[in-house]
């Protein structure tokens, strides 16, 4: 459930070399797109392991895609389709809805609304910006070749409404005026000369503060970067007045950015003490991933990538095991479980036949007791819909004591493994990654379905990392400011406790303290291959399923859904989030 809490700390802790592998410069090598990646070629070598050398035409973030076939969709009715969406299967069946009140339940209801903190107003002037003119690339986002759903803007088609930017729109705005601009020294700061009038650019009074707010942010990150504190520190001064964590969705970005680029700056400059850190381990992301807690519930309830990509995922499983009477799952993280409610409904009223058997397997490194508690609400959902059920836990202290035998697959059952984001959290501990991948190699499963964060978050570079993170939460606090009242206390709760957190991670720690290190398909698709893994193709009944699953949503509009080779790509406004993708063995 809580899936788009993803991208926060990672499954696993161990100290081990950041390194992927000692044949290779690995996953860190992997983030590319800046003209800094260009000048230091050598570091994003990949190595002959890996079989995938970036060139020109890669370094950069757009994406190789291949065109949905339109034609064949039209030409099929849905009938034709093996859904989910079924009159008895659907996100908003009562069964479906019982599970997840339950959880609801456990986490003691949700709460909506929250007493906001006063909100600042402060004149100020467009700073002189000197970054992104070798960051370009930062700003491509998807073409639209191969999309499935394009954004709309209902309010766009109004006669004589004003468009409204989107967030991420605002920061590529200033950031076009910040390459754009020529700058001269005024007080110690760099002021920047207007390309154009602002006031003639469409952009509403608020969100010329805005665009001149993320000014002041990108400014901020640029002297980071050139590791000029003290002018950091000025720009990041400003910030602090004008941005709040109860404003607008560019307010909230930099009043958390700000304070990861503070402490950045206190790192680097030897003043950081263990406050950061303390912080940090109060909160175990990990077992608020798992356990159900109001603010995961509600960004569950309310937007919608998670349940996007879980039925696509679990659309994927049903048809390559359409016709199987004893189904293994193997489940690599399987937080709340509401996921295999969706299958046990769908394998509950499926034509095929009955099932015999369906067995989960439950991989676990911590929490125990909650993997436990989902594990007695599976069973209880599956007496309710009669269906036989087995469910067993794999605990190890360490993915490198996992073992084959432990899973004790029998040859009579279709086995199928889920990994829903945790390969990204292992990518800070790659020896247990590739022994993880080589257990699942062993195990050899009919198919396995990989849901991971879309976005590269892995750079050696700071400033490469902070274009990336700057557009990627742009994109979820839009999101948010779409889906929840700016004083909804989910809302807050989950820009600082989970959004606010793996922004600090990503920015301001180094080592094997930077637990999130995303990578995109691309990356993921030369690191299989390593292991024998082919990549299936997604169905159209799964791609229906997530196009119907966008129109479930008030803010669904503003989804996009992308194929990138394969790979379903789950966005928002064109900015890639979520992949879900399919890989069988040879």
């Amino acid at each position: 459930m809580a899936n788009v809490m993803c991208f926060m700390e990672g499954f696993n802790s161990g100290a081990v070399e950041d390194k992927f592998s000692s044949s290779s410069q690995g996953f860190e090598s992997l983030e590319y797109g800046t003209e800094a990646c260009k000048r230091s070629r050598d570091i994003y070598s990949l190595g002959s392991d890996y079989g995938f050398h970036p060139d020109e035409s890669s370094l950069d973030n757009g994406f190789i895609v291949t065109k949905y076939d339109q034609e064949q969709q039209q030409q099929l009715s849905c009938s034709d389709f093996r859904l989910l969406d079924g009159v008895s299967f659907n996100v908003a069946s009562p069964p479906i809805q019982a599970y997840f009140e339950e959880m609801v339940k456990l986490a003691g209801g949700i709460q909506d609304v929250i007493e906001p903190k006063k909100e600042k107003h402060v004149q100020f002037s467009f700073p002189a910006l000197e970054l992104l003119n070798n960051y370009r690339s930062g700003f491509k986002r998807l073409n639209g070749e191969g999309r499935i759903i394009e954004p709309r803007n209902d309010t766009a088609n109004t006669e004589g409404a004003t468009k409204k930017f989107s967030t991420e729109e605002i920061f590529r705005f200033a950031g076009e005026i910040f390459i754009q601009s020529s700058s001269q020294i005024v007080d110690g700061l760099s002021m920047v000369s207007h390309p154009f009038n602002l006031s003639f650019s469409g952009l509403s009074n608020e969100e010329i503060k805005d665009v001149e707010l993320a000014g002041f942010l990108l400014a901020s990150a640029e002297k980071v970067g050139c590791q000029e504190y003290d002018r950091a520190k000025r720009f990041l001064n400003q910030c602090d007045s004008l941005s709040s964590d109860t404003g607008t969705p560019v307010q909230r970005i930099v009043y958390y950015f700000s304070e990861a680029l503070k402490e950045k700056i206190d790192r680097e400059t030897g003043r950081f003490k263990s406050k950061g850190l303390e912080r940090v381990q109060k909160v175990d992301i990990d077992e608020a991933i798992m356990s159900p807690n109001p603010a995961t519930l509600a960004c569950h309830q309310t937007m919608p990538f998670a349940q996007i990509t879980q039925f696509a995922g679990i659309q994927a499983i049903i048809d390559n095991m359409a016709e199987a009477s004893r189904v293994h799952i193997i489940d690599l993280g399987i937080m709340s479980g509401i996921q295999w409610a969706i299958l046990m409904q769908a394998l509950a009223s499926r034509q095929e036949g009955p099932i015999e058997l369906l067995k989960i397997t439950a991989i676990g490194t911590t929490s125990k007791h909650l993997i436990e508690d989902t594990g007695r609400r599976l069973r209880s959902f599956a007496e309710s819909m009669n269906l036989p059920f087995s469910f067993k836990i794999v605990m190890v202290s360490d993915i490198l004591d996992l073992k084959e035998n432990l899973f004790e697959t029998d040859a009579t059952e279709m086995v199928a493994v889920f990994s829903q984001f945790l390969l990204r959290s292992m990518i800070v501990v790659p020896d247990r990654l590739e022994a993880l991948m080589r257990i699942i190699r062993k195990i050899s499963p009919y198919i396995m379905v990989v849901i991971e964060v879309e976005a590269n978050l892995n750079s050696p570079f700071f400033v490469s990392r902070f274009i990336e993170a700057l557009f990627f939460y742009s994109a979820y606090f839009d999101c948010l400011e779409a889906c929840m009242k700016r004083d909804n206390v989910n809302r807050v709760v989950t820009e600082s406790r989970y959004f606010g957190e793996g922004i600090r991670n990503i920015l301001a720690a180094e080592g094997n303290e930077r637990k999130i290190r995303n990578v995109n398909i691309d990356v993921w698709r030369a690191f299989f291959a390593r292991f024998g893994m082919l990549e299936a193709d997604l169905s159209m009944s799964s791609h229906y399923q997530a196009k119907l699953l966008t129109e479930k949503f008030n803010c669904g509009s503003s989804c996009t859904l992308d194929m990138n080779g394969k790979c379903l790509i789950v966005g928002w406004k064109g900015t890639p989030l979520l992949s879900v993708s399919a890989w069988k063995f040879y």
